[in-house]
């Protein structure tokens, strides 16, 4: 075992009950508890597929009770250093004081009124300062409803049904159009299945192939401008080159690219302006805010100034709340005014560089990668033919979870410190080094409890 950091106990009140048992842990008989009731009264036991059990190993925390910077604490006093956090939302740190006091600081005058507050004009002004690539923008509560947005706005603007969808890409909406393209297609009509298509990244042949098979149907294409892979030489220009060619609007998923990539998205990095944009994680540091953007020609589509026929574009009752759009303020604040992007990017790079050292002392290149942009690591998992492995990604989240760090994914944020950082690496050889082993002697031997499973499959 590595020395652990000292705890941030100090820092906030452990759990009530708890001890407080240092980095890492084997025994999670309060969240165990707990999880038997949440099956009783939740489907999957948990509001977010992502997050349920058959995500994680048997040998996982079932709850989190709190967070501090990247540290986090579970129901039975076990402590972490998280990765991922909140699904990529908490890119600034769970309780980020300036984030938090700002929405502390709105909530005893109200949340939500009849009419407008003044904190929504203030919030939109501060995003298309960040977003200077976007002429207008509406706030909502989650990146689907954002992207179903910018759906609903593509197909009144050009009178057509289908939509294009990214097909190396894993997740767009929770909506039917896009669902029903998943292994989880049940209660999804077929006609409705079949308004969607696919087209593959990096390939304008396929795009061009895809609208030729459905002359002047497509409404929009939509995409992340980068995930794991980097766009091609001039793909994402040509790409917009030919929506517009073809009558279609072109759309970018920034949920994971905005506020990550750069404080102005992934279009400011790549230079390429899409018609319409749909963010959000990122954007309040975990508060639930979302918003689509765009041009004003196709965003006033849902507004009072259009000629043409209206588009019922959003209207969430609780998409302004203040407390919320306070957050937001405040997290753009310090994308505004400090270097955010470049720490991810640095942190990103050193844990790369430092676990790519050991998976070279361990010989386990095509065993395990680090995957994707430096700010948004990923990590991908193959078994002793070098093929995908549900089992080995399992048994390397398992032994990383009991030496102190969780990590579906190795996305840092703006709290990883240094310290942080190195003592993730010193975890992640001790793993790789069992991880070795289970190549070698078969992972049966060293798995405890069942793998984990892809989240869209059609039986439990």
């Amino acid at each position: 075992m590595v020395e652990k950091s000292a705890s941030l106990a100090s820092e906030a009140a452990a759990p009530a009950g708890s001890a407080g048992t240092g980095l890492g842990g084997t025994h999670f008989e309060r969240g165990r508890q707990l999880a038997q009731r949440a099956h009783q009264i939740i489907p999957g036991g948990a509001h977010t597929y992502a997050k349920g059990d058959d995500q994680f190993p048997e040998q996982a925390p079932p709850f989190i009770v709190r967070g501090k910077g990247c540290h986090a604490w579970d129901l039975d006093g076990n402590e972490f250093i998280e990765y991922n956090m909140g699904l990529r939302a908490v890119t600034l740190g769970h309780a980020y004081e300036p984030v938090i006091r700002a929405a502390a600081e709105a909530l005893p005058f109200g949340t939500n009124f009849t009419r407008p507050a003044p904190i929504e004009v203030e919030c939109a002004e501060r995003f298309l300062e960040l977003i200077p690539t976007a002429q207008m923008v509406k706030y909502c509560k989650d990146g689907s409803t954002a992207v179903d947005a910018a759906v609903r706005l593509a197909r009144a603007h050009t009178g057509r049904d289908k939509i294009a969808i990214c097909g190396d890409h894993p997740f767009f909406s929770t909506s039917d159009w896009f669902i029903g393209t998943t292994g989880m297609p049940a209660g999804i009509p077929r006609w409705i299945r079949d308004a969607t298509v696919r087209f593959r990244y990096n390939d304008l042949a396929s795009v061009e192939a895809m609208f030729d098979a459905h002359p002047d149907q497509i409404a929009c294409v939509i995409l992340e401008a980068a995930r794991t892979v980097e766009p091609a030489p001039g793909f994402l220009e040509g790409l917009k080159a030919l929506c517009h060619r073809r009558g279609a609007v072109l759309v970018f998923d920034e949920m994971i690219t905005g506020f990550r990539w750069h404080r102005s998205g992934a279009q400011h990095i790549y230079g390429v302006t899409p018609d319409l944009s749909a963010f959000g994680k990122a954007i309040a540091n975990g508060f639930g805010v979302s918003a689509v953007a765009g041009t004003r020609e196709l965003m006033e589509l849902g507004g009072l100034k259009t000629s043409r026929e209206r588009v019922f574009l959003l209207s969430t009752t609780h998409g302004a709340e203040t407390h919320a759009l306070a957050a937001a303020i405040a997290t753009m604040k310090v994308y505004r005014d400090e270097d955010v992007t470049g720490h991810l990017h640095r942190q990103g790079r050193r844990l790369r560089d430092g676990i790519s050292k050991i998976v070279a002392e361990l010989k386990l290149e095509g065993y395990f990668d680090c995957i994707g942009r430096d700010c948004c690591l990923l990590f991908g998992t193959n078994d002793a033919d070098r093929k995908p492995s549900q089992p080995m990604r399992t048994l390397f989240m398992q032994e990383t979870i009991r030496r102190g760090v969780i990590a579906p994914a190795l996305v840092v944020s703006y709290s990883h410190t240094d310290r942080d950082i190195d003592l993730t690496i010193e975890i992640v050889g001790e793993a790789l080094a069992v991880y070795r082993k289970a190549l070698e002697e078969g992972v049966g031997k060293y798995l405890q409890g069942r793998p984990v499973k892809p989240v869209f499959r059609p039986f439990a």
